[in-house]
């Protein structure tokens, strides 16, 4: 089945740790792959770099530059896992550096249509 780790870091500004190192990424990123579990997964540009759009009722289009967010947690990247059962995807989120230092890893299951 397959899971998509959602990385989320501390918005600015926030109390925060570690959240591991570069080095400590890596291996996390190489052990991923070398399990055979790698689906996908990216890091995402520093959130100035976002556009959001919005569709209004009439279909009226709003594009907003910069960065916007209504929740605490910035989404910093990803991974898609392919692993047996939540419990393993669990697993896999907590060893990830993304877990730690005030961050966290939103574990969704990817639907297959």
């Amino acid at each position: 089945m397959k899971y998509m780790l959602l990385i989320n870091s501390p918005a600015a500004g926030e109390e925060s740790g570690e959240m591991g190192s570069f080095e400590d990424w890596m291996a996390y990123d190489k052990t991923v792959r070398e399990s055979g579990i790698h689906v996908s997964g990216h890091s995402l540009a520093d959130l100035t770099t976002a556009t959001v759009v919005r569709v209004g009722p009439e279909g009226e289009r709003t594009v907003t530059d910069g960065p916007f967010a209504e929740t605490r947690e910035v989404l910093g990247g990803y991974y898609v896992i392919d692993v047996p059962d939540l419990d393993v995807a669990l697993d896999w989120a907590a060893r990830c550096p993304g877990a730690r230092g005030g961050g966290s890893i939103v574990v969704r299951p990817v639907a297959e249509f």
